[in-house]
């Protein structure tokens, strides 16, 4: 079998698997991260029984693709369960014949429920099915492996994860599945052919993240920005309409998530929920914190906590780079073609932004080359309150050794050019950062430059320099 990277995932499915107990494992995550392909390629199909969800059908037709699936597995029910307790206890029958097929190197039967919340339904009884067949059964028998994995990642969490009821504390496994990092996305390209520098391998992070399922469609024959033409601009695409298809699959009423998404894509550093309710396509009320909820739980929004300030607001930031690429350049349908876009204005100015959210998602990078990796940290954007001579930063990484590193980040096609006034303005924003937080720790001024600076000299303000090279650390 074939993988790029995840390794840690792969150490906990071999550890259940070989454990000699039972084992209920949760994999969740972004939808397209890859989920149902680790699991499959991992036990090489070799599963006890199978069965997958389906979205926007009926709760009896869930009954029946499932009766469906048990019977083209070896199950010899005639007539569809009449309800979810009656669909686990004929897979519980299933499960106990002798010639049902059992993974051979642990001797498991393997159960793979994948997208497991399009199972459910609204008035279901498949959770509380699901439960009694768990604690009734399941969890006593020391060969059986139930794996379930789900894109709806919000449903995994509050309903699995977060189970007040009978599935509390039940799961032995949880795996949140992650994008690539940059070194992933670097071997991915090798394996597929595809030679380009890492200076391209960075803006394809800023277009389509590290999503193995979006890489995949990358043609190795075309550069880079053909690629982002043909995949998301042309009407014809693969991905020309796929924000809109990843948000109606996972939330059944999405208009006030791409609101919230369009909105954060605007903000590099993020919004309060008293800024985003003031835009009258949001809202507020219980509505808007279901929302972002489910937007923080599907990965798609982080939430964080300004440390400089004594006061416990939440500021939500748009996270994913394909959904801020989505919300800046598809959603109005008003770009014709990437390659003549990649010289205009508007372009560097989303690169600004879009290189810092690939900042944001290797910060363990940064802190590897900086030689802090053990020392606790945290991670949060700046705003100045002044209206005017104030200040942005990128990211600050506050230490836990009394040191503070205001990071800048700078994507250019050339060595970034480091002159006095890029010099002047930074120091600047060290001394409003200084002056209003009024921290007392050392601050350092770093510079992320996906290109490093001309002639790769460090600039006499400038305390540490991280380049591109850095990015892929790990």
């Amino acid at each position: 079998m074939l993988f790029i990277g995840r390794e840690k995932e792969l150490q906990t499915l071999n550890d259940c698997l070989h454990s000699g107990r039972p084992e209920f494992v949760v994999i969740y995550g972004r939808r397209r991260v890859g989920k149902t392909y680790l699991v499959r390629q991992f036990f090489a199909e070799r599963f006890s029984f199978y069965a997958t969800g389906a979205v926007r059908i009926s709760a009896k037709e869930k009954l029946k693709l499932f009766h469906r699936q048990l019977r083209e597995q070896g199950g010899n029910w005639q007539d569809t369960p009449e309800d979810w307790f009656e669909a686990f206890s004929r897979l519980r029958q299933f499960l106990c014949n002798e010639g049902v097929y059992r993974e051979p190197t642990a001797a498991r039967r393997i159960v793979f429920l994948d997208e497991l919340p399009w199972m459910d339904s609204s008035r279901s009884d498949f959770l509380p099915a699901l439960d009694y067949f768990w604690n009734s059964w399941a969890s006593m028998q020391s060969d059986l492996m139930l794996v379930v994995c789900g894109s709806a990642t919000s449903w995994i969490i509050e309903h699995i994860l977060n189970n007040t009821g009978g599935l509390y504390n039940r799961i032995t496994r949880r795996i949140h599945l992650q994008q690539f990092s940059l070194r992933e996305c670097e071997q991915f390209f090798r394996f597929s052919q595809f030679q380009i520098p890492r200076q391209q391998i960075i803006e394809s992070y800023m277009v389509f993240g590290g999503i193995p399922y979006y890489l995949n469609y990358l043609n190795p024959r075309l550069s880079l920005a053909q690629n982002v033409e043909e995949l998301c601009v042309k009407p014809s695409g693969q991905l020309y309409d796929e924000y809109n298809l990843l948000l109606s699959a996972l939330f059944l009423h999405h208009e006030k998530h791409a609101a919230i998404l369009e909105t954060l894509s605007a903000r590099g550093t993020g919004m309060t929920r008293a800024e985003l309710e003031k835009h009258s396509d949001i809202g507020g009320g219980g509505q808007l914190t279901k929302a972002l909820l489910e937007l923080e739980q599907c990965d798609f929004v982080r939430k964080y906590k300004d440390y400089s300030r004594n006061t416990q607001r939440q500021i939500y930031q748009l996270k994913d780079p394909f959904l801020l690429f989505c919300f800046r350049f598809l959603k109005k349908r008003e770009l014709s073609s990437w390659i003549t876009f990649r010289q205009t204005p508007a372009f560097y100015a989303w690169s600004g932004i879009a290189f810092e959210t690939v900042c944001l998602h290797h910060v363990e990078q940064i802190k590897e080359a900086l030689g802090i990796r053990g020392i606790e940290t945290y991670e949060y954007s700046w705003r100045s309150e002044r209206r005017k001579d104030g200040a942005q930063i990128d990211l600050v990484i506050d230490r836990k050794d009394n040191v503070i590193n205001l990071c800048e980040m700078k994507f250019t096609q050339e060595p970034y050019d480091m002159n006095q006034d890029a010099e002047r303005e930074l120091i600047h924003k060290r001394e409003v950062f200084r002056e209003e937080t009024g921290l007392q720790k050392a601050l350092f001024l770093t510079l992320v430059s996906a290109q490093g600076t001309r002639n790769q000299c460090q600039p006499e303000c400038i305390q540490n320099l991280i380049t591109g090279d850095d990015l892929f650390r790990m």
